[in-house]
C-alpha cells in the first residue's frame, strides 16, 4: 500500500455571519472549521527541511479566513462551496474533506454542521467549472 499523507486543521473560528434569525433563536456564537486535505506523501516524507518541498497551506487558510468574513450568507452550504472553490485552486490537493458547524444550536451546547468530502475529479470538475 502506497504512503498517504493528511493535512488537518481543527477548529477554526470563522468570521463569518451565517442565517437569519428571531427575536426567539438561538444565534450561533461561532462558525467552527475543520479540514482534512489529502496530499501526495513526497510533500510529507521530504529529503531536507525546506519550504520547497511542503504544500504551503498558509495562503489557503488566509484565503478561506478572508473569503468567510466577506458579507452575510443565507447558508452554510454556501461558505462550504466556496472553501471547496479555494481547496480546489490548489492542485497539489488531492481530496478534501470540510467539515463547517455552528455553536451553539440549543441552550449554550451542542454544534449543528455539514462534511462534504470531495476526491480529486470533484476538486477537478469544481477547478474545471471556473
Amino acid at each position: 500500500m502506497p504512503a498517504t499523507s493528511t493535512i488537518e486543521l481543527r477548529d477554526m473560528i470563522l468570521p463569518t455571519q451565517i442565517g437569519t434569525y428571531g427575536p426567539d433563536d438561538v444565534v450561533p456564537d461561532h462558525h467552527l472549521l475543520d479540514l482534512a486535505l489529502s496530499v501526495d506523501a513526497s510533500q510529507v516524507l521530504i529529503p531536507k527541511d525546506d519550504m520547497a518541498h511542503v504544500f504551503d497551506y498558509d495562503p489557503m487558510v488566509a484565503a478561506i479566513h478572508d473569503v468567510a468574513g466577506t458579507g452575510h450568507r443565507a447558508t452554510q452550504e454556501w461558505l462550504i462551496t466556496e472553501i471547496a472553490a479555494i481547496c480546489a485552486f490548489y492542485p497539489d490537493i488531492k481530496s478534501a474533506e470540510i467539515y463547517l458547524r455552528k455553536f451553539p444550536v440549543f441552550e449554550q451546547s451542542g454544534t449543528l454542521g455539514l462534511r462534504l468530502t470531495l476526491n480529486e475529479d470533484d476538486l477537478a470538475n469544481i477547478r474545471n467549472s471556473k
